[in-house]
């Protein structure tokens, strides 16, 4: 058999495929059943979505010695003939991993998805502390506390402001309780973040990306981990609109018309890129070279945001020169 479309489950799964004398074959299998099947099929292809756990058993057929193309779930949407459901849905895949033009997704390693994992529960626990310092700062409000919105400044002030403070006991172990809870985040998230400086110093291609400005610990783990091989991408501005960092464009009869950034993106790294940027931003006056002096007149023609947007957009660029030429930054 030369190709085999998977559509992925949890427990059941459905495939789709041709075989030599052009049968088709399309039925259900469960999770257990699945790597039986492939192999007894022996497809030198295998095609999916790449969605949850495909690149668990993309890494697994590759040991298998068989090719396999992940392909993006939007891409995969035009294909669905009539109503959706698992055998449509793998017949799609099949249709689209045919076509000569498609692109595909580069299967993660074990490494990428170790380091990813990280990054997904640092962002959970960033956002679980957003979280609390709101709620901690809303129900102090009610008692005429009133404290900064910093995380660096919030958890000292707000331990001597309830230490003078007249509130009931109550009230008192209510927000003791939220305050301990509010440092053991502060404490897992400090802990992570000394373990990416740990992988950065480690990691050759982080050492090498945190040499351009605006590239810390954060986005050069990120950008490894996400990344992977640079050359899957054919340029730096291929990357930069992987990333979600280039206008979306809606261009028709030779007329080019080009929008706000579109919501197609990896949002994390765009997310990290963009707070790259702002912190270059924050020492730009002092700055004469070539790219500072573009970025300040990016922002003073098209505003503070937009400059900061084209910043993101230029590093990754830089960044993609960096990693295909394996140079460091050289800053003009």
């Amino acid at each position: 058999m030369q190709m085999l479309a998977i559509d992925l489950a949890k427990q059941s799964f459905h495939v789709h495929g041709i075989n030599s004398d052009g049968e088709i074959i399309s039925r259900r299998v469960g999770r257990q059943g699945l790597p039986a099947l492939v192999e007894k099929l022996d497809p030198e292809v295998v095609a999916m979505e790449a969605c949850a756990t495909a690149h668990y058993w993309g890494r697994r057929f590759i040991d298998e010695g068989r090719q396999v193309r992940l392909i993006n779930p939007h891409f995969v949407k035009p294909f669905v003939r009539g109503s959706k459901n698992d055998a449509v849905d793998a017949e799609a895949i099949f249709d689209a991993a045919s076509r000569p033009t498609m692109r595909f997704v580069p299967v993660k390693t074990e490494a990428q998805q170790d380091l990813q994992s990280l990054h997904r529960v640092r962002d959970r626990l960033v956002a679980q502390r957003t979280s609390l310092i709101n709620h901690l700062r809303g129900l102090l409000a009610e008692y005429g506390l009133i404290f900064p919105k910093g995380a660096a400044l919030l958890l000292p002030r707000v331990r001597a402001g309830l230490g003078e403070a007249q509130l009931s006991k109550m009230a008192h172990e209510t927000f003791e309780a939220l305050v301990a809870e509010l440092e053991m985040v502060e404490e897992r998230i400090d802990r992570l973040d000394k373990r990416l400086d740990d992988i950065c110093r480690e990691d050759a291609i982080c050492r090498r990306l945190m040499t351009l400005p605006g590239v810390g610990p954060i986005v050069a783990t990120a950008l490894a981990a996400s990344i992977g091989d640079p050359r899957q991408f054919q340029s730096g501005r291929e990357m930069a609109a992987w990333i979600g960092l280039v206008p979306r464009q809606y261009s028709t009869g030779g007329k080019t018309h080009l929008g706000g950034v579109g919501r197609r993106a990896n949002h994390y790294l765009r997310r990290q890129l963009v707070h790259g940027a702002r912190a270059v931003a924050l020492r730009l006056k002092a700055k004469t070279d070539a790219r500072s002096l573009w970025f300040q007149a990016v922002i003073d023609r098209r505003g503070f945001n937009k400059g900061i947007v084209a910043m993101a957009n230029k590093t990754v660029r830089i960044a993609w020169a960096m990693l295909i030429r394996q140079e460091d930054y050289a800053r003009a």
